[in-house]
């Protein structure tokens, strides 16, 4: 069987890839300048050509060489360049060297030449004088010989099945002359933060797990969500290829450690209310976990965002607690720690809204998707416990390739 074939631009640990997978794609190459997130990337999705460069770096020529792509024509390129605050100083914001990411996201679509481009990012540009900029991105894609769908929208995550409140733009685009896809619509019932969660057993009952990220644990009974993310359920929406790892196996649950006056605030602090010293916010099982962020990187200060405090037990949750607020199976590891866990996950689209605009584009291009036989063997574990400065090794890259702090920074920030 032959399935449709997607690039995946500022690929992180692999949000969009999944969604798309998900949805029926092979997904042959994935660009992303994060030596972290490309090791990530590589465990889970080892039949994928994980290219560790900035995308300033690369041409649509040599993502097809490399990936083995050659001439076959790609159906889709998906991406979403990361927010670093975009300028709209200059009378063309495209041309602004602050927003060349976004202009190089551009260029590569124009040259892979797909069929069919996603372009994902912060609502943040669909308000004010930064619609100005998306105009520009919308009107580079016509001059490049693409047809825009022109009612752009911004997609909330617990519309299509996570249990997030989380809402990103999503831009689509086709050649000239074939159907454009329509957005995908809403689903009647929504996920609760129990059904993501409320099956993963209190991971400070493991003693392992403040020096290591994974325990052989119990789960407990299991929503229909969380069967589907254990890998027990089948769910009939996910087109991906079956992994193979071990069910009985808690993953990515490092302890945080809390001083006990921190425990007694998050016990006072009722559900779906933010805790006044920490700011952080207490989740309530029948409701919806609010918007997971990533933090900053190194070169922005290295912060570490607000984690959510669990709705049961006092503590904040863990990365995998995480991963399962943003739609993400249990086979899928993140780094071990827990400041490059929060960030991949933060930093990504959830798979299941990635999945919902996939399916949008198997259905133009006339594709039933099927579930795959084959099961696949994750990568070596060494990929998501690995350093910086070995993980740069590994892909050839320097090891300052992303960058230490800069403090003086003018730009326009729509990270919201």
């Amino acid at each position: 069987m032959t399935r449709p074939i997607a690039v995946d631009l500022f690929a992180g640990a692999g949000g969009l890839s999944l969604g798309f997978e998900q949805a029926g794609f092979d997904i042959k190459a994935s660009v992303e300048i994060d030596p972290i997130h490309c090791s990530a990337h590589k465990y889970n999705f080892p039949m994928c050509k994980t290219i560790c460069r900035s995308v300033v770096d690369v041409t649509g020529e040599y993502v097809r060489e490399v990936s083995g792509i050659g001439e076959r024509d790609i159906d889709v390129v998906i991406g979403g360049a990361p927010c670093q605050g975009f300028s709209l100083i200059g009378k063309r914001a495209l041309d602004d060297d602050r927003n060349k990411l976004v202009y190089h996201y551009v260029r590569l679509v124009l040259e892979l030449k797909p069929k069919y481009f996603i372009f994902e990012n912060v609502k943040g540009l669909t308000v004010g004088k930064h619609k100005q900029f998306l105009v520009e991105i919308m009107d580079a894609f016509k001059d490049g010989g693409y047809d825009v769908v022109s009612d752009y929208k911004v997609l909330n995550a617990a519309d299509y099945g996570v249990p997030q409140d989380r809402r990103r733009l999503f831009l689509m685009g086709g050649r000239k002359g074939i159907t454009l896809p329509s957005y995908p619509e809403p689903l009647s019932i929504r996920t609760t933060v129990g059904d993501a969660i409320g099956d993963i057993p209190d991971a400070e009952k493991y003693p392992e797990l403040w020096g290591r990220d994974w325990v052989d644990a119990k789960f407990g009974e299991q929503s229909l969500y969380s069967s589907y993310l254990h890998g027990v359920g089948k769910d009939p929406a996910d087109f991906s290829y079956p992994r193979i790892f071990n069910k009985d196996k808690l993953t990515c649950s490092l302890l945080t450690d809390h001083s006990d006056i921190s425990r007694g605030r998050f016990v006072e602090t009722l559900p779906d209310s933010v805790e006044p010293i920490s700011r952080f916010k207490k989740l309530s099982m029948n409701g919806l976990c609010n918007t997971l962020r990533a933090g900053t990187a190194s070169d922005r200060g290295a912060f570490t965002s607000p984690r959510p405090i669990h709705p049961i037990y006092p503590r904040v949750i863990t990365v995998r607690e995480a991963a399962r607020l943003h739609s993400y199976p249990d086979w899928f590891r993140f780094h071990v720690t827990k400041w490059h866990g929060f960030r991949q996950v933060g930093n990504s689209v959830p798979p299941m809204l990635a999945r919902s605009v996939g399916l949008q584009i198997m259905k133009v291009l006339g594709v039933t998707p099927k579930k795959p036989t084959k099961k696949i063997k994750l990568g070596d574990e060494s990929l998501v416990a690995i350093s910086m400065s070995d993980a740069a090794s590994m892909f050839g890259v320097p090891s300052n390739v992303i960058a230490k702090r800069i403090k003086n920074s003018n730009k326009e920030v729509v990270c919201e």
